[in-house]
């Protein structure tokens, strides 16, 4: 069973519930246990904001196509806080949750709607040092 690691951050509003409204919610719709990492904290990338971020990371198994995956994952996003996050000109803004999928197994995706892996993940310690807090506990990739 493919491997998937998800990505969850917040950096407005009350962030620790709200990242884990998104984890609850991703571990009742697709009925499955998951391994969530320690919460990293870091300022804003790619955008000026005051507000520090919270991430975690989360590894499940699963046998959905990556795009049933990802459907699943916006759903519960946009549960959370339906706002765009990015501004009219483009550019991200302050959110209350995004949910990422990083990476799926040894799947390879080039789509309009889904990349993966995750073409920046190397350069976000964000997504990478919950990774790697993940792999070490035993797991991984």
């Amino acid at each position: 069973m493919p491997e998937a690691y998800i990505n969850i951050g917040s950096n407005i509003g009350d962030r620790p519930a709200q990242i884990e409204r998104a984890v609850t919610g991703i571990k009742r719709t697709l009925d499955m246990n998951a391994l969530i990492s320690e919460p990293y904290y870091s300022e804003a990338q790619g955008f000026e904001s005051e507000n520090e971020f919270i991430n975690v990371g989360m590894l499940i198994h699963s046998e959905l196509d990556p795009f049933e995956l990802l459907t699943i994952l916006q759903t519960i996003e946009n549960e959370i806080d339906p706002t765009s996050h990015r501004d009219q000109h483009g550019n991200y803004t302050d959110r209350r949750i995004d949910v990422d999928l990083i990476f799926y197994g040894e799947w390879e995706i080039k789509s309009d709607r889904l990349i993966l892996p995750h073409p920046r993940m190397n350069e976000r310690d964000f997504v990478l040092e919950p990774l790697k807090w993940l792999r070490e506990q035993g797991l991984s990739r």
